[in-house]
């Protein structure tokens, strides 16, 4: 005898059966979608690693003609950004950390800037600022100082009256010399120093392919080598960040340099790369470098003119590294203008009084 139940459960599991089978035309469990090409990796130790970087420092001095491709990054905060012309550059570097730049208007090679470092102290000769002889100044200053209190911080309607009026930032007012010495001239490892061994991928656009190919997306495999130093409390301290990209081989791809506070001071990214010299002792190193300064917000690019008109090894006197004011420009030394702005506190902030005794 069937019940009225059993009844309704064989119609509706019928019921189900039909719309199943409808519908399996219609909806596809099993969807292919593109997604980012993983590219294959290569492996490494970390001894390999390090090796690698003190490849890299075997260039203790250089001499080289440069292209110089600046961007300034004054108004990232509102969306944008001035990119400036290339100009020409005669760059002198010597280990530990000197360096003589020039940068120069292409084709007349008239001077637009020299600037010189000696290792702890910079000087800078703007000698060229569009006519208005606002920039056209020697400036003084100290390597490790932070000169980010000086920056003028700019509102949205400045922002567009400085455009209107064409006088933003000089192109070559924020620069300092020291800041490529560290991206030309790798520094060694060491051994009081403690290394630490990662992995990383990442989502990137193979800029060799086409922009409409399906396969441009790729996943690049990085290895990452962080530098530490031991502090005296025993804590470590991150002082520099080394990207090596696995793809075809182990290369160099970029260097983070980190400051007291653990921010990224300095973020160099090496290019293609070649052979330095004619002598062909110096393969495999970077034909292009981008330094990015975000303190300073600007970033350069520096390609070598001719790789092998380049010159390794030769040591330079210390005279060359310390820039006179041949020119008589108007000095402004960066260390008084630092302490001034320091001692010139308000009297009241946001908070509470601020009461003198």
């Amino acid at each position: 005898m069937k019940t009225k139940n059993g009844k309704f459960t064989r119609l509706s599991t019928a019921i189900l059966f039909v719309v199943l089978a409808v519908s399996a035309g219609c909806i596809k469990v099993k969807q292919d979608r593109a997604t980012a090409r993983l590219l294959k990796t290569e492996n490494a130790s970390q001894a390999e690693l390090l090796k690698e970087i003190d490849r890299f420092s075997r260039v203790n001095s250089m001499r080289a003609k440069m292209d110089l491709k600046f961007e300034d990054n004054s108004f990232a905060e509102f969306g944008s950004k001035e990119v400036y012309r290339q100009a020409d550059g005669e760059v002198v570097v010597q280990r530990p950390g000197k360096i003589l730049l020039k940068v120069q208007v292409p084709i007349i090679h008239s001077d637009v800037a020299q600037m010189t470092s000696d290792g702890a102290q910079f000087r800078v000769a703007i000698l060229q600022d569009g006519g208005t002889g606002k920039y056209k100044k020697f400036l003084k200053g100290t390597n490790g100082a932070d000169y980010s209190k000086l920056q003028k911080q700019l509102s949205t309607a400045e922002l567009e009256n400085a455009k209107k009026t064409n006088e933003s930032v000089n192109a070559f007012a924020n620069l300092r010399p020291q800041h490529f010495t560290d991206a030309m001239l790798v520094r060694p490892t060491d051994q009081a120093n403690v290394y630490a061994m990662s992995t990383i991928f990442q989502q990137e656009e193979d800029t060799s392919v086409d922009k409409k190919s399906p396969v441009r997306n790729v996943t690049r495999g990085y290895y990452l080598l962080d530098e530490f130093s031991k502090q005296p409390d025993g804590m470590l301290k991150i002082m520099r960040r080394f990207w090596f990209d696995r793809v075809g081989g182990i290369r160099l791809a970029k260097q983070q340099i980190f400051d007291a506070k653990g921010e990224i001071e300095s973020d160099i990214v090496y290019g293609k790369e070649g052979s330095l010299t004619a002598t062909g002792n110096f393969p495999n190193l970077p034909l292009e470098i981008q330094v990015t300064r975000p303190k300073e917000r600007y970033s350069m690019k520096l390609t070598y003119q001719t790789p092998e008109a380049v010159t390794i090894g030769t040591t330079f006197p210390d005279a060359a590294f310390v820039l006179q004011n041949s020119w008589n420009l108007e000095e402004v030394d960066l260390d008084k203008r630092l302490l001034e702005a320091t001692v010139e506190q308000p009297l009241f902030d946001n908070k509470a009084p601020i009461t003198k005794n």
